[in-house]
C-alpha cells in the first residue's frame, strides 16, 4: 500500500514524495514503513517506489538511517490520531509543526544528539507552559523510530526537565465576581429590552447573549458544552441539566462528540432564575423560527438557523461584550472560573463543587479555587483580624 504525492518546499518549488508499508522484515517480524522526497517526477518517484519494492522482497531492507524527524512524525501521527479525539490530534499537530519541525523537521533522526535535545527541551519550556506535554509527543515519535529500527536510541528520555516558567500572575487569572457577574447580566438585560420586537435578527441573539451567559455563570459548564446542549437535556420540572456531549473542533469545522473525560458526564441542579430565563428562551426561540419559517433542531443555544453554532463565535461575543460594559476580557473559559469562584463565595464544599464542574480530579478544583477575588481575599482578612482581635 503506497501513496505517490506532490509537495511544496519552503521556497515556493514542487517535488514529488511516496509514502509505502514494504511488509514485514523476516529478521525482525516487525512491519517496514518508509518515505521517500525529492523526486523530480510522479515518474522518478514511482519508479524508486517500484525498484525498493522489489529490493525489499529480494533481500529484505537494511536500515538506511536516512529518514528525517519529520518523516518519522508522519508516520507516527498517522496511527496516533486513531487513538484519541480529532480535536486532541488536532492540537497535538499544531503544537508539532509550530514548535518542534522548524528546528528538528529536516534532521536525520539517526543525527539527533542529547545535546541538541536538551537545547530543544531548554527553549520549549521558556516559551510554553506546557511544554512538557510537548515533550512527551516527541520522545514518542523518537519511540516509533527505535520500533521502525531507524535508530536505537531516544535522546529525549534523559533530558533533564526545567522548572516551568510561570508568567502569568494571579491578579491575570481571568474571571468575574459576583458584583461584575450582576454588572454583565444587567447590562445584556437592558439590551434585550431596548431591541424593538420587529428587529428578529436583533432579538434573537440579544435574548441569546442573556440566557447564554446566564447559564453560563450559574451552571459553570464549558462552552462547548454549553453549545451542544439541546431541550432533551433540559428537565424543567425538577430543574437539572444533563451534561452528555461537546461541541468539538474538527478537520472540517465543529461536531458533536462525547465530553472531554468520564467525569464530564454529569448532571447538574439549576437555580430557579436561571430554569425560568430557559423556559422563557424557548418559547421566545420557538416563536422565531415559527416567524421566520425556519424548522426547529431543539437546539438551546442554535444560530438563526437553527444550527449548532461554534466556539469561535461565541469567543467573539464574550469579546465583544466584555468592551461593551468596561470589564477584563475574560474569554469564555472564564466563565468557568467565575462559576467556581462563585460557590467558593456561596462556601459550597469542594468535593460538590468538583462533581457539579466535572473535574477530572480534586485537584483541579483546588486550583480554581485558591483564585480568589479581591472582595473574598479582604473578607478572609477582616475575619483574621476579627478572629485575634489584637
Amino acid at each position: 500500500m503506497a501513496t505517490i504525492k506532490q509537495y511544496t518546499k519552503k521556497d515556493g518549488s514542487k517535488l514529488w514524495m511516496f509514502q509505502t508499508y514494504l511488509g514485514i522484515n523476516q529478521a525482525t517480524g516487525k512491519p517496514v514503513k518508509t518515505t521517500r522526497r525529492g523526486f523530480n517526477t510522479k515518474k522518478e518517484a514511482q519508479l524508486e517506489l517500484n525498484r525498493l519494492l522489489v529490493e525489499f522482497e529480494t533481500n529484505g531492507l537494511e536500515k538506511s538511517n536516512n529518514e528525517t524527524f519529520k518523516e518519522v512524525y508522519e508516520l507516527w501521527y498517522d496511527n496516533y490520531k486513531k487513538t484519541v479525539k480529532e480535536a486532541t490530534s488536532i492540537a497535538t499537530e499544531r503544537y508539532i509543526r509550530i514548535h518542534v519541525l522548524p528546528t528538528l523537521g529536516d534532521l536525520k533522526v539517526s543525527s539527533i544528539t542529547p545535546k541538541m535535545a536538551q537545547k530543544l527541551v531548554n527553549e520549549l519550556a521558556d516559551k510554553l507552559q506546557v511544554y512538557k506535554v510537548v515533550l512527551q509527543y516527541v520522545a514518542k515519535v523518537m519511540d516509533h523510530a527505535i520500533t521502525l529500527e531507524i535508530t536505537d536510541k531516544n535522546p529525549f528520555q534523559r533530558v533533564t526537565r526545567p522548572k516551568v516558567k510561570h508568567t502569568r500572575k494571579d491578579k491575570d487569572v481571568k474571571f468575574y465576581t459576583s458584583e461584575q457577574v450582576q454588572q454583565v447580566l444587567s447590562y445584556l438585560d437592558n439590551k434585550v429590552k431596548s431591541v424593538k420586537d420587529s428587529n428578529l435578527l436583533y432579538k434573537y441573539f440579544a435574548e441569546w447573549d442573556f440566557t447564554m451567559y446566564r447559564t453560563l455563570a450559574f451552571t459553570g459548564i464549558r462552552g462547548g458544552e454549553a453549545l451542544a446542549l439541546t431541550w432533551d437535556d433540559v428537565n424543567f420540572n425538577k430543574r437539572l441539566l444533563t451534561i452528555s456531549k461537546t461541541l468539538s473542533q474538527t478537520r472540517n469545522g465543529f461536531s458533536v462528540q462525547p465530553p472531554k473525560t468520564k467525569s464530564s458526564n454529569r448532571v447538574i441542579s439549576i437555580d430557579d432564575k436561571t430554569c425560568q430565563q430557559l423556559k422563557k428562551w424557548q418559547l421566545r426561540q420557538r416563536e422565531f423560527f415559527f416567524q421566520s419559517g425556519i424548522k426547529n433542531k431543539n437546539i438551546i443555544f442554535s444560530d438563526y438557523e437553527s444550527n449548532y453554532s461554534n466556539r469561535q463565535s461565541l469567543y467573539q461575543r464574550s469579546t465583544r461584550l466584555s468592551k461593551a460594559v468596561h470589564l477584563p476580557n475574560i474569554g469564555t473559559h472564564g466563565w468557568r472560573h467565575t462559576h467556581a469562584s462563585m460557590l467558593y463565595e456561596a462556601g459550597i464544599p469542594m468535593k460538590e463543587a468538583q462533581e457539579r464542574l466535572g473535574h477530572a480530579s480534586l485537584e483541579m478544583t483546588n486550583s480554581i479555587y485558591t483564585h480568589l477575588s479581591d472582595k473574598q481575599k479582604n473578607a478572609t482578612a477582616e475575619k483574621l483580624a476579627q478572629f485575634a482581635n489584637f
